[in-house]
This record gives C-alpha cells, sequence and structure tokens, in this order.
C-alpha cells in the first residue's frame, strides 16, 4: 500500500467514522437514568403510602421496574431507549432485564430449547455466572476468617 492510497483510507474512515459529543452523551445517560429513579422512587413512595414496609416496598420497585422494562423491550421501544440515552438506559436493573429478554425475543423463532432456551442468558449469563462466583468465593473467605476466628 502506498501512501496515497493510505492517505485515502485514512481519509475514508474519517468519514465513515461517527463522532460522538460526550457531554451531550452523559446529559442524555444522566436524564434517562435519572427518569429510571424517578420512577423507581415514586413506586417506593406509593408502595410506602399504601402501609408496606422498606424492604417490600423496594422489592415491588424492582419487580416492577423489571416488568417495564420487559414489556418495553417487548414492544421494542427499550432498545431506542437505549440508543438515545445509552449508560443511563442500561446500567440500572431495567439494562440488565432488557439484555435478558431482548436474546429471548430475538432467537424464539429457533424454537423454546434451542432458541429461547440457550440465547436467553446470552449477554446477561456472564454477569449471574461471575456475581455467583464471587458470592461463593467471598462467602468461604468469610467462613474460613470466622473458623480461625478474626470475624
Amino acid at each position: 500500500m502506498d501512501e496515497k492510497q493510505k492517505k485515502e483510507y485514512q481519509e475514508y474512515v474519517k468519514q465513515v467514522t461517527p463522532t460522538h459529543n460526550l457531554w451531550l452523551q452523559m446529559l442524555k445517560a444522566f436524564v434517562v437514568g435519572g427518569i429510571i429513579c424517578v420512577i423507581g422512587q415514586a413506586i417506593l413512595n406509593t408502595c410506602a403510602g399504601m402501609g408496606l414496609d422498606k424492604d417490600a416496598s423496594g422489592g415491588w420497585s424492582a419487580l416492577l421496574l423489571i416488568l417495564m422494562s420487559v414489556v418495553l423491550t417487548g414492544f421494542n421501544i427499550y432498545p431506542s431507549i437505549v440508543k438515545w440515552g445509552g449508560a443511563g438506559a442500561l446500567v440500572p436493573i431495567t439494562g440488565f432485564a432488557n439484555s435478558v429478554a431482548a436474546p429471548a425475543i430475538e432467537f424464539k423463532s429457533e424454537g423454546q430449547v434451542f432458541g429461547v432456551g440457550c440465547k436467553i442468558f446470552t449477554i446477561a449469563g456472564p454477569v449471574i455466572l461471575y456475581g455467583i462466583f464471587t458470592s461463593w468465593v467471598l462467602g468461604v473467605i468469610y467462613w474460613i476468617l470466622k473458623l480461625m476466628g478474626v470475624m
């Protein structure tokens, strides 16, 4: 590849590479994440107003946020929210629910076992696996330290 071809290729790459405004992306993520948090807080406040304790209210809040995320994923709305809001939509529990529901919907045509069953945890599987494994390792360390009398 001569120098002229390299320069032309670099110009081409520059033209087709999307440019991003970091501050605008952070603002959008903040807005979307904030809206999700406000919805969660509204659910918490509603549950508390109905007489539920803090733990029960938190459970209902998580459950309803997950349900809303899965329903919006099913209607192909949540991917648009993610595209606009980025990490603001992916980081909360709603993003995790979306990462489980989206492959299940995408691969349902391949059947219940080889489609949904095999692909449902494509994205969320490693998170679940390493979360459980880390919990187990920390539990073993805690148990050993307790046996030694350190804790």
